[in-house]
This record gives structure tokens, sequence and C-alpha cells, in this order.
């Protein structure tokens, strides 16, 4: 049977134990002084108290009240452990709700502001449709107006074909001034023009002008990760005295990450070729510009390369 949520009164462990142990003392002195086969005493014989058997037998029900006395503290301890663990154990359990509990509180909050940035999104979309439906109307009444007046503007011109002899001298007249526009919407679509050529001409030398930039970054660029594979080339390569002046055209091939794929030798001294596509290989990856037009100048790069002595 456990005992759950229950701690020994520490006000009792001590008159507890005093109790257990005069008590067994009781007994044990009782027990001790028992002698069932005894035959009765003589009544002429002195009465002698061996003080050794007494002694003995003292010592004998003192440490069995010892040991009694060290089990009920075991039993006490134990006690108290299980009382220490079970209290542990639901000090945990308090903690995990506790932190279940904040966890639901963080995600509830972050509901609400959820639904509370939701509905002033919705508000805001609300506010924009009812201006668009309005500028949509503000666009159509325009062009009612519009075509209103284009049919007045007809209406008109109708009138004015009827009364046509009537208004010859009007219309040569405005004949006349149609011209001068005409040639001045013509002297102004060649002024235009002539403005566009010179337009698309100064672009088409500040495209030129960027390339020629583009181009001096790109063979920079180049020249950069020609050094740097140069001095990786140089940091594997095992060279002797022998090779001193010597050189070597190598051909290397290589992947975007700068993955050596292939080597060859070309014009140069065969040792010293050698041992510089044993350097390229040994190093496995050379450095790579990821600027992709740098790299597609790079793919397949050929180097003259000399041992460093």
């Amino acid at each position: 049977m456990k005992i759950k949520n229950w701690t020994w009164p520490q006000e009792l462990t001590v008159p507890l134990l005093l109790s257990v142990v005069l008590h067994l003392g009781i007994v044990g002195l009782l027990l001790g002084g028992l002698n069932f086969q005894k035959p009765a005493p003589d009544p002429n014989a002195v009465m002698q108290v061996d003080l050794d058997a007494v002694d003995m037998e003292e010592q004998e029900i003192v440490e069995a009240v010892a040991v009694d006395q060290a089990k009920v503290q075991q039993q006490v301890d134990r006690i108290q452990q299980q009382q220490r663990e079970r209290e542990q154990a639901e000090q945990r359990r308090i903690a995990e709700l506790e932190r279940r509990a904040e966890e639901a509180r963080k995600q509830r909050e972050a509901e609400q502001q959820r639904q509370r940035e939701l509905a002033a999104q919705q508000e805001r979309d609300r506010q924009q449709l009812a201006q668009e439906k309005a500028e949509a109307q503000k666009v159509r009444e325009q062009e009612e107006k519009a075509a209103a007046a284009a049919a007045e503007r007809r209406k008109r011109e109708e009138e004015a074909a009827r009364k046509a002899e009537a208004e010859r001298k009007k219309a040569e007249e405005e004949a006349r001034r149609q011209e001068a526009e005409r040639k001045q919407r013509q002297e102004e679509a060649a002024r235009k023009a002539e403005r566009e050529r010179q337009m698309q001409e100064e672009m088409a030398r500040e495209a030129a002008e960027r390339r020629r930039a583009r181009q001096q970054q790109m063979m920079g660029e180049i020249q950069k990760y020609k050094s740097l594979i140069s001095q990786t080339i140089q940091r594997n390569w095992i060279v002797d005295e022998s090779m001193r002046g010597k050189q070597c055209e190598l051909t290397i091939s290589l992947s975007p990450s700068g993955f050596v794929k292939s080597v060859d030798t070309g014009t140069g001294d065969q040792r010293v070729c050698q041992s510089a596509r044993a350097a390229v290989l040994k190093a496995g990856t050379l450095p790579v510009s990821q600027d992709p037009e740098v790299y597609k100048e790079m793919s397949t790069i050929k180097l003259t390369v000399a041992p460093e002595l």
C-alpha cells in the first residue's frame, strides 16, 4: 500500500525511537530472564550473582536495541527519500504544466494577432476596392461626356455640310489652316524623329561604353583568378633545382565549382609539364569566379607556368 502526499512528522521521530528502544529493551530483559527448565532453589543455599553473566546479557540487550534502532532509522530514511522523490516528481509535473500553459497562451496571443492583422488587411482591401469602383465610375462618366461631345460635334458637322455652299469661303480658309497645321505637325514629327535618332545614338554609345567597361572588368577578374590558380598550382607543385628556368603550357578544364575536370599539357619541358599536371590534380579544386560570364571565359583556361625556385 503506497502512502501519497505524507511525510513522517519530525516531532515524533525522537520520542518514537526512544519508545521503540525502551520496549525492545524490556522484551529482551524478560526473554533473557526466563528459564523454564531451572530447578527450584534450595532454601538453605546462599544466592550468588554472576556478575560476568549479567554484564554479557546487558551487552547483548544493548546490541539488539542498537540493531533495531538502525533498522527503524533506515525505514525512516527510506520513507523520507520516497517523499522527497515524490515531491520532486510533483514539482517537475507542475513545471511541465506551467510550460504547456505558457505555450498555449503564446499560441493564443499569436492567433489573436493574426486575426487582427487579417481583419486590418480585409478592411484595407475593402477600402481599395471602393476606391477603384469610384475611380471606374468617374472614368465612365468622363467617357459618357466625351461621347456626348462627339455626338454634338458630328451634329454640327452635318449642319455645316448642309450649309457647305454658303460656307465655301470659310471652308477654304479652314483648309488652308489645316494645311498649315499639317506642315507644322510634319515639322514637329521631323524634329521629334531627329531627337529620337540622337537619343538612340547616345544610348548606343552608352551601351558600347558599358560593354567596354564590362569587358575590362571581366578581363581583370580573369587575370585575378589566373593568378590565384597559378598560386594554387605553386603551393601543390613538387619542384627541384633541375627545373629552374623551365616552363610548361597547361590547358585546364574546370566545372562551375572549380573542380578540375581535365588537365592537358602543351609545349614546354616534359618533366616540368608532368609535375605541373600532378600539382593541378593534387589541388583537385581551383579558384573560380561566381560570375557566370567570367566562368564561361574560364571554363577552359590556358596557363604557362614555371616553378618558383
